[in-house]
C-alpha cells in the first residue's frame, strides 16, 4: 500500500485539525474590546468640548444625546462654519437650521410641527447616522432640581444598552 498515508502522517492531521478547532473555539468565545461607557455631561462639562482646544474631542448635543463630531472639524472645529452648535446642546438651533445666539439651547418650545419633523429627520439620518454617541446631557435624565426626569426611558434611548450600561 505504497499510496496509503503512514500512522505519523495521520497523527500530524489529527493534531493540526484539533488545534484549528481549539483556535475556532477560543476566538469565537472572546470577548470583544468594551465600548466606551456613556457619560452623562452637565453644561460646563459639554462646554469643554467646543472646538477650541487643538487635540481635543468636538461635542454637540441634539435632544440631549452627546455626539461626538470630530471627524467632521472642517464643519464644527475652530472658526468652522458650525462652530457656534458645538460644546451645548444645540437642539432648537439644529429644528430651525439656525446659529443665531438665542437659537443654540436645549428649548424646543414654541417649534413649528415643520420644525420639529425637520429636528426628528436631522436627529437621526445626520447626527445618529454619522456621529458616535458619547453620552447625554444631565437635563436629558435629570430635572433642573436634581431629581430624576420620570419621562427618562433608557430603552427609547440611542446606543443605550440598559444590560450594558446598569
Amino acid at each position: 500500500m505504497a499510496g496509503a498515508p503512514g500512522p505519523l502522517l495521520l497523527l500530524l492531521l489529527l493534531v493540526v485539525v484539533r488545534a484549528v478547532a481549539a483556535a475556532e473555539r477560543d476566538l469565537r468565545f472572546k470577548a470583544g474590546p468594551a465600548e466606551t461607557p456613556v457619560r452623562l455631561f452637565t453644561e460646563p462639562e459639554l462646554a469643554r468640548y467646543s472646538g477650541q482646544q487643538e487635540g481635543q474631542p468636538i461635542y454637540m448635543a441634539v435632544k440631549g444625546v452627546v455626539f461626538d463630531v470630530s471627524s467632521a472639524k472642517e464643519f464644527y472645529g475652530k472658526g468652522a462654519p458650525y462652530n457656534a452648535l458645538v460644546g451645548k446642546d444645540s437642539t432648537r438651533g439644529v429644528a430651525k437650521m439656525s446659529l443665531d445666539l438665542a437659537d443654540l439651547t436645549h428649548d424646543t418650545t414654541g417649534l413649528t410641527e415643520e420644525e420639529l419633523k425637520s429636528l426628528d429627520e436631522i436627529f437621526n439620518n445626520v447626527y445618529k447616522a454619522k456621529y458616535p454617541v458619547v453620552g447625554y446631557t444631565a437635563r436629558r435624565i435629570l430635572n433642573e432640581d436634581g431629581s430624576p426626569n420620570l419621562n427618562f426611558r433608557p430603552e427609547d434611548q440611542p446606543h443605550f444598552s440598559i444590560k450594558d450600561e446598569f
